[in-house]
């Protein structure tokens, strides 16, 4: 589990290394991987946010506590 964790904490730190190395002009292949890197970052974010939502929605069912 910790190898996996290292791993992606690795691809996280190389692909905003590529993002800040694109906006300055890189090669083609570091625009790549910055764009994939955005665009999966982009992703995360619309999943959390669409997580939220629901989570939210759950548990605003106006059921209280009973009483």
């Amino acid at each position: 589990m910790t190898v996996v964790l290292g791993l992606l904490l690795l691809l996280a730190v190389g692909g905003a290394a590529c993002v800040v190395w694109a906006e300055r002009g890189g090669p083609p292949w570091v625009r790549v991987v910055a764009r994939v890197t955005l665009a999966l970052g982009s992703a995360v974010r619309a999943a959390g946010r669409s997580r939220r939502r629901g989570l939210n929605r759950g548990g605003s069912d106006g059921g209280g506590d009973g009483d």
